[in-house]
Protein backbone atom coordinates (compact mmCIF):
# COMPACT_ATOMS: atom_id res chain seq x y z
CA UNK A 1 0.00 0.00 0.00
CA UNK A 2 0.89 3.43 -0.62
CA UNK A 3 1.63 5.90 2.11
CA UNK A 4 -0.91 8.93 1.54
CA UNK A 5 0.36 12.35 2.62
CA UNK A 6 -0.55 16.05 1.18
CA UNK A 7 1.68 18.96 0.78
CA UNK A 8 -0.17 22.16 1.13
CA UNK A 9 1.94 25.09 -0.20
CA UNK A 10 1.03 28.71 -1.30
CA UNK A 11 2.20 30.50 -4.27
CA UNK A 12 2.05 33.78 -6.20
CA UNK A 13 3.25 34.69 -9.69
CA UNK A 14 2.81 38.52 -10.53
CA UNK A 15 2.46 39.66 -14.37
CA UNK A 16 2.60 43.19 -16.20
CA UNK A 17 0.78 43.18 -19.29
CA UNK A 18 1.01 46.38 -21.49
CA UNK A 19 -3.43 46.46 -21.60
CA UNK A 20 -6.33 48.03 -19.02
CA UNK A 21 -7.35 46.01 -16.80
CA UNK A 22 -10.81 45.75 -18.40
CA UNK A 23 -8.82 44.11 -21.41
CA UNK A 24 -6.84 41.49 -19.13
CA UNK A 25 -10.13 40.67 -17.06
CA UNK A 26 -11.92 39.48 -20.84
CA UNK A 27 -9.51 36.99 -21.29
CA UNK A 28 -10.27 35.45 -18.39
CA UNK A 29 -14.42 36.07 -18.56
CA UNK A 30 -14.71 35.18 -22.17
CA UNK A 31 -14.19 31.62 -23.36
CA UNK A 32 -13.33 31.74 -27.16
CA UNK A 33 -10.35 34.21 -25.86
CA UNK A 34 -10.09 32.13 -22.19
CA UNK A 35 -9.37 29.01 -24.72
CA UNK A 36 -6.54 30.93 -26.57
CA UNK A 37 -3.86 30.40 -23.54
CA UNK A 38 -5.58 28.14 -21.11
CA UNK A 39 -7.67 24.26 -21.90
CA UNK A 40 -10.78 25.01 -23.86
CA UNK A 41 -13.66 24.80 -21.32
CA UNK A 42 -15.96 21.63 -21.86
CA UNK A 43 -18.48 24.37 -19.93
CA UNK A 44 -18.05 27.58 -18.94
CA UNK A 45 -20.73 29.69 -16.45
CA UNK A 46 -18.30 32.80 -15.91
CA UNK A 47 -20.42 33.95 -12.52
CA UNK A 48 -20.44 33.87 -8.61
CA UNK A 49 -21.46 29.58 -8.09
CA UNK A 50 -20.46 28.96 -11.82
CA UNK A 51 -18.75 26.31 -13.13
CA UNK A 52 -16.21 25.94 -15.37
CA UNK A 53 -15.00 22.08 -16.76
CA UNK A 54 -12.80 20.66 -19.17
CA UNK A 55 -10.89 17.43 -19.75
CA UNK A 56 -8.61 16.42 -22.28
CA UNK A 57 -4.30 16.22 -22.31
CA UNK A 58 -1.92 15.05 -24.81
CA UNK A 59 -3.04 11.72 -27.16
CA UNK A 60 -0.83 9.51 -24.94
CA UNK A 61 -2.58 10.34 -22.18
CA UNK A 62 -3.00 11.40 -19.25
CA UNK A 63 -6.38 12.57 -19.51
CA UNK A 64 -6.78 15.73 -16.64
CA UNK A 65 -10.10 16.67 -15.45
CA UNK A 66 -9.99 20.54 -14.40
CA UNK A 67 -13.16 21.20 -12.01
CA UNK A 68 -13.46 24.88 -11.46
CA UNK A 69 -16.34 27.03 -8.92
CA UNK A 70 -16.30 30.76 -9.19
CA UNK A 71 -16.87 32.53 -5.76
CA UNK A 72 -16.48 35.50 -6.07
CA UNK A 73 -16.29 38.16 -9.38
CA UNK A 74 -15.16 41.65 -9.10
CA UNK A 75 -15.41 42.89 -13.09
CA UNK A 76 -12.16 44.02 -14.01
CA UNK A 77 -10.85 43.94 -9.92
CA UNK A 78 -10.62 40.24 -8.62
CA UNK A 79 -11.67 36.50 -9.88
CA UNK A 80 -11.85 34.02 -6.86
CA UNK A 81 -12.56 30.18 -7.91
CA UNK A 82 -11.82 26.94 -6.45
CA UNK A 83 -11.38 23.95 -7.97
CA UNK A 84 -9.82 20.62 -8.23
CA UNK A 85 -7.69 19.05 -10.52
CA UNK A 86 -7.92 15.16 -11.81
CA UNK A 87 -5.20 12.91 -13.79
CA UNK A 88 -6.85 9.97 -15.19
CA UNK A 89 -9.20 8.52 -11.87
CA UNK A 90 -6.90 9.99 -9.27
CA UNK A 91 -7.31 13.62 -7.44
CA UNK A 92 -4.29 15.36 -7.42
CA UNK A 93 -4.89 18.34 -5.97
CA UNK A 94 -7.75 20.75 -4.22
CA UNK A 95 -6.74 24.72 -4.33
CA UNK A 96 -8.30 28.27 -4.04
CA UNK A 97 -6.93 30.58 -6.57
CA UNK A 98 -7.30 34.94 -6.19
CA UNK A 99 -6.32 36.28 -9.35
CA UNK A 100 -5.91 40.01 -9.28
CA UNK A 101 -6.21 42.91 -11.95
CA UNK A 102 -4.36 46.01 -10.50
CA UNK A 103 -4.27 49.14 -12.98
CA UNK A 104 -1.01 50.01 -13.32
CA UNK A 105 0.91 53.46 -15.60
CA UNK A 106 0.76 51.71 -18.97
CA UNK A 107 -1.04 48.51 -18.23
CA UNK A 108 -2.27 46.19 -15.85
CA UNK A 109 -0.36 44.23 -13.02
CA UNK A 110 -2.31 40.61 -12.67
CA UNK A 111 -1.14 39.02 -9.30
CA UNK A 112 -2.06 35.37 -9.21
CA UNK A 113 -1.96 33.62 -5.36
CA UNK A 114 -2.94 29.62 -6.00
CA UNK A 115 -3.61 27.68 -2.10
CA UNK A 116 -3.48 24.30 -2.67
CA UNK A 117 -3.19 20.81 -1.26
CA UNK A 118 -1.63 18.44 -3.61
CA UNK A 119 -2.07 14.93 -2.89
CA UNK A 120 0.44 11.90 -2.14
CA UNK A 121 3.17 12.93 -4.48
CA UNK A 122 1.13 13.18 -8.04
CA UNK A 123 1.46 16.59 -8.11
CA UNK A 124 3.73 19.51 -6.32
CA UNK A 125 3.54 23.15 -6.31
CA UNK A 126 6.48 23.98 -7.88
CA UNK A 127 5.32 22.04 -11.26
CA UNK A 128 2.06 23.86 -10.64
CA UNK A 129 3.75 27.46 -10.23
CA UNK A 130 5.82 26.74 -13.54
CA UNK A 131 2.93 25.71 -15.64
CA UNK A 132 1.07 28.55 -14.40
CA UNK A 133 3.86 30.91 -15.56
CA UNK A 134 3.91 29.44 -18.58
CA UNK A 135 0.20 29.84 -19.35
CA UNK A 136 -0.28 33.45 -18.19
CA UNK A 137 2.67 34.41 -20.90
CA UNK A 138 0.22 32.71 -23.13
CA UNK A 139 -1.84 35.93 -22.12
CA UNK A 140 0.88 38.00 -23.87
CA UNK A 141 -0.03 37.90 -27.65
CA UNK A 142 -4.00 38.53 -26.65
CA UNK A 143 -3.00 42.08 -25.46
CA UNK A 144 -2.11 42.86 -28.85
CA UNK A 145 -3.53 45.13 -30.30
CA UNK A 146 -5.90 45.75 -27.30
CA UNK A 147 -7.61 48.88 -27.40
CA UNK A 148 -9.01 47.58 -30.39
CA UNK A 149 -10.84 44.74 -28.50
Amino acid sequence: MNERFVKHATFAIEKTYAAAPERVFRVWADPQLKAKWFSPADSFDFRVGGREYSRGGPPEGPVFTFDACYQELVPDQRIVYSYTLDSDDTRISVSITTVEFVRTEGGTKLIFTEQGAYFDGHDTPEIREHGTNLMLDGIVPLMEGADEA
